[in-house]
């Protein structure tokens, strides 16, 4: 698989990326077994297999055991560690936790930060993260706070680059203004049926349709050399196997998608992945599913080129209705 090198960091990273969050298996607190061990290992080798070397995980996935399963897969493999690129995220906190009654939260504090960096590299059994993600954006944030949580852990040599996730561009410019390092990644839900951060660089200017916001983030991320991350980027298999009740536009945007596959002689996830890997921000798809004939489907994007008129053709079947 084609690789690139991220922009201020020393990362070559494949243009495909490996989503945890399923490895854990179920998201409660019984402990996971042998199965579940054994199918994480046959996605994981399935991605290593195909090339992919970037695996994003975050603090939260399946409660933790995302991070546990993928530490015993590591352990199996000596020196593979050093091989691939490991992201994780930290600020979501469960509804009563730590304390019964306490709300569902976002926790951008110094003290959760460097509880959640110590968590998470004890469960990846790691002595250091390559990437840790701001996950979604804290009301209460104090960007003082974070510059000293980030400085902490990098200075210690547990965190060497750090980004964000589900953030926009105010979000991510105060952030900049107050920590040192360079965020490096801004991680998002972006598929064809999720095109907010596209469309809106279309129809910022429409009367009824005012989005400067979400247009404006992607052009931030290209300005400042972000990486765009994709989360999502089949929706959920949408775009793969819709469901019955599915919209028409959805419907109409698949059966193009499997028109542009047969022409192709490619599979489904790989027209899909093409589409964001065609846009010039760059953006990494992060590939979610653990049935490694899907894994395998999805990096044959890698080798899919789309025209712009193919790009633009799926883009409207999307939309549901022309460009304006």
């Amino acid at each position: 698989m084609k690789t690139y090198r991220i922009a201020n960091t020393d990362l070559q990273v494949s243009r495909i990326g490996y989503g945890c969050m399923k490895l854990g298996g179920s998201w409660d607190d019984r402990p996971y077994g042998d199965d579940v061990v054994e199918r994480a290992k046959k996605a994981v080798s399935t991605a290593l297999e195909q090339g992919i070397n970037f695996f994003d995980h975050a603090d939260i996935y399946c409660k933790g055991k995302s991070e546990r399963v993928f530490a015993e897969l590591l352990k199996e493999s000596p020196g593979q560690r050093s091989r691939i690129i490991i992201q994780s995220k930290c600020g979501i906190r469960f509804p009563g936790e730590p304390k019964p009654g306490d709300p569902g939260r976002y926790d951008f504090s110094y003290e959760h930060i460097l509880a959640s960096v110590n968590g998470i590299l004890k469960r990846l059994n790691t002595d250091y993260l390559d990437v840790l993600l701001l996950h979604r954006p804290d009301a209460l944030v104090e960007p003082e706070e974070v510059a000293r949580a980030f400085d902490d852990v990098y200075k210690k040599g547990k965190v060497r680059y750090f980004g964000v996730s589900n953030h926009e561009a105010g979000q991510m410019a105060l952030l900049q203004k107050y920590v040192s390092q360079p965020l490096i990644i801004n991680q998002v839900e972006l598929s064809l049926l999720h095109v907010h951060m596209i469309n809106a660089g279309i129809m910022w200017n429409i009367e009824d349709k005012p989005l400067p916001a979400a247009g404006g983030t992607l052009d931030y991320c290209r300005l400042q050399r972000i990486l765009i991350q994709a989360w999502g980027p089949v929706a959920s298999g949408e775009l793969i196997n819709p469901k019955k009740t599915a919209a028409k536009h959805v419907k109409d945007t698949v059966r193009l998608i499997a028109k542009m596959a047969a022409e192709k002689n490619v599979s489904k996830e790989a027209v899909v992945l093409s589409w964001l890997l065609r846009h010039p921000a760059g953006i990494q798809p992060l590939v979610g599913t653990i049935r490694p004939e899907r894994i395998r489907a999805s990096c044959e994007a890698d080798k899919v080129s789309l025209s712009r008129e193919e790009w633009y053709r799926l883009f409207t079947a999307a939309r549901g209705k022309p460009v304006p």
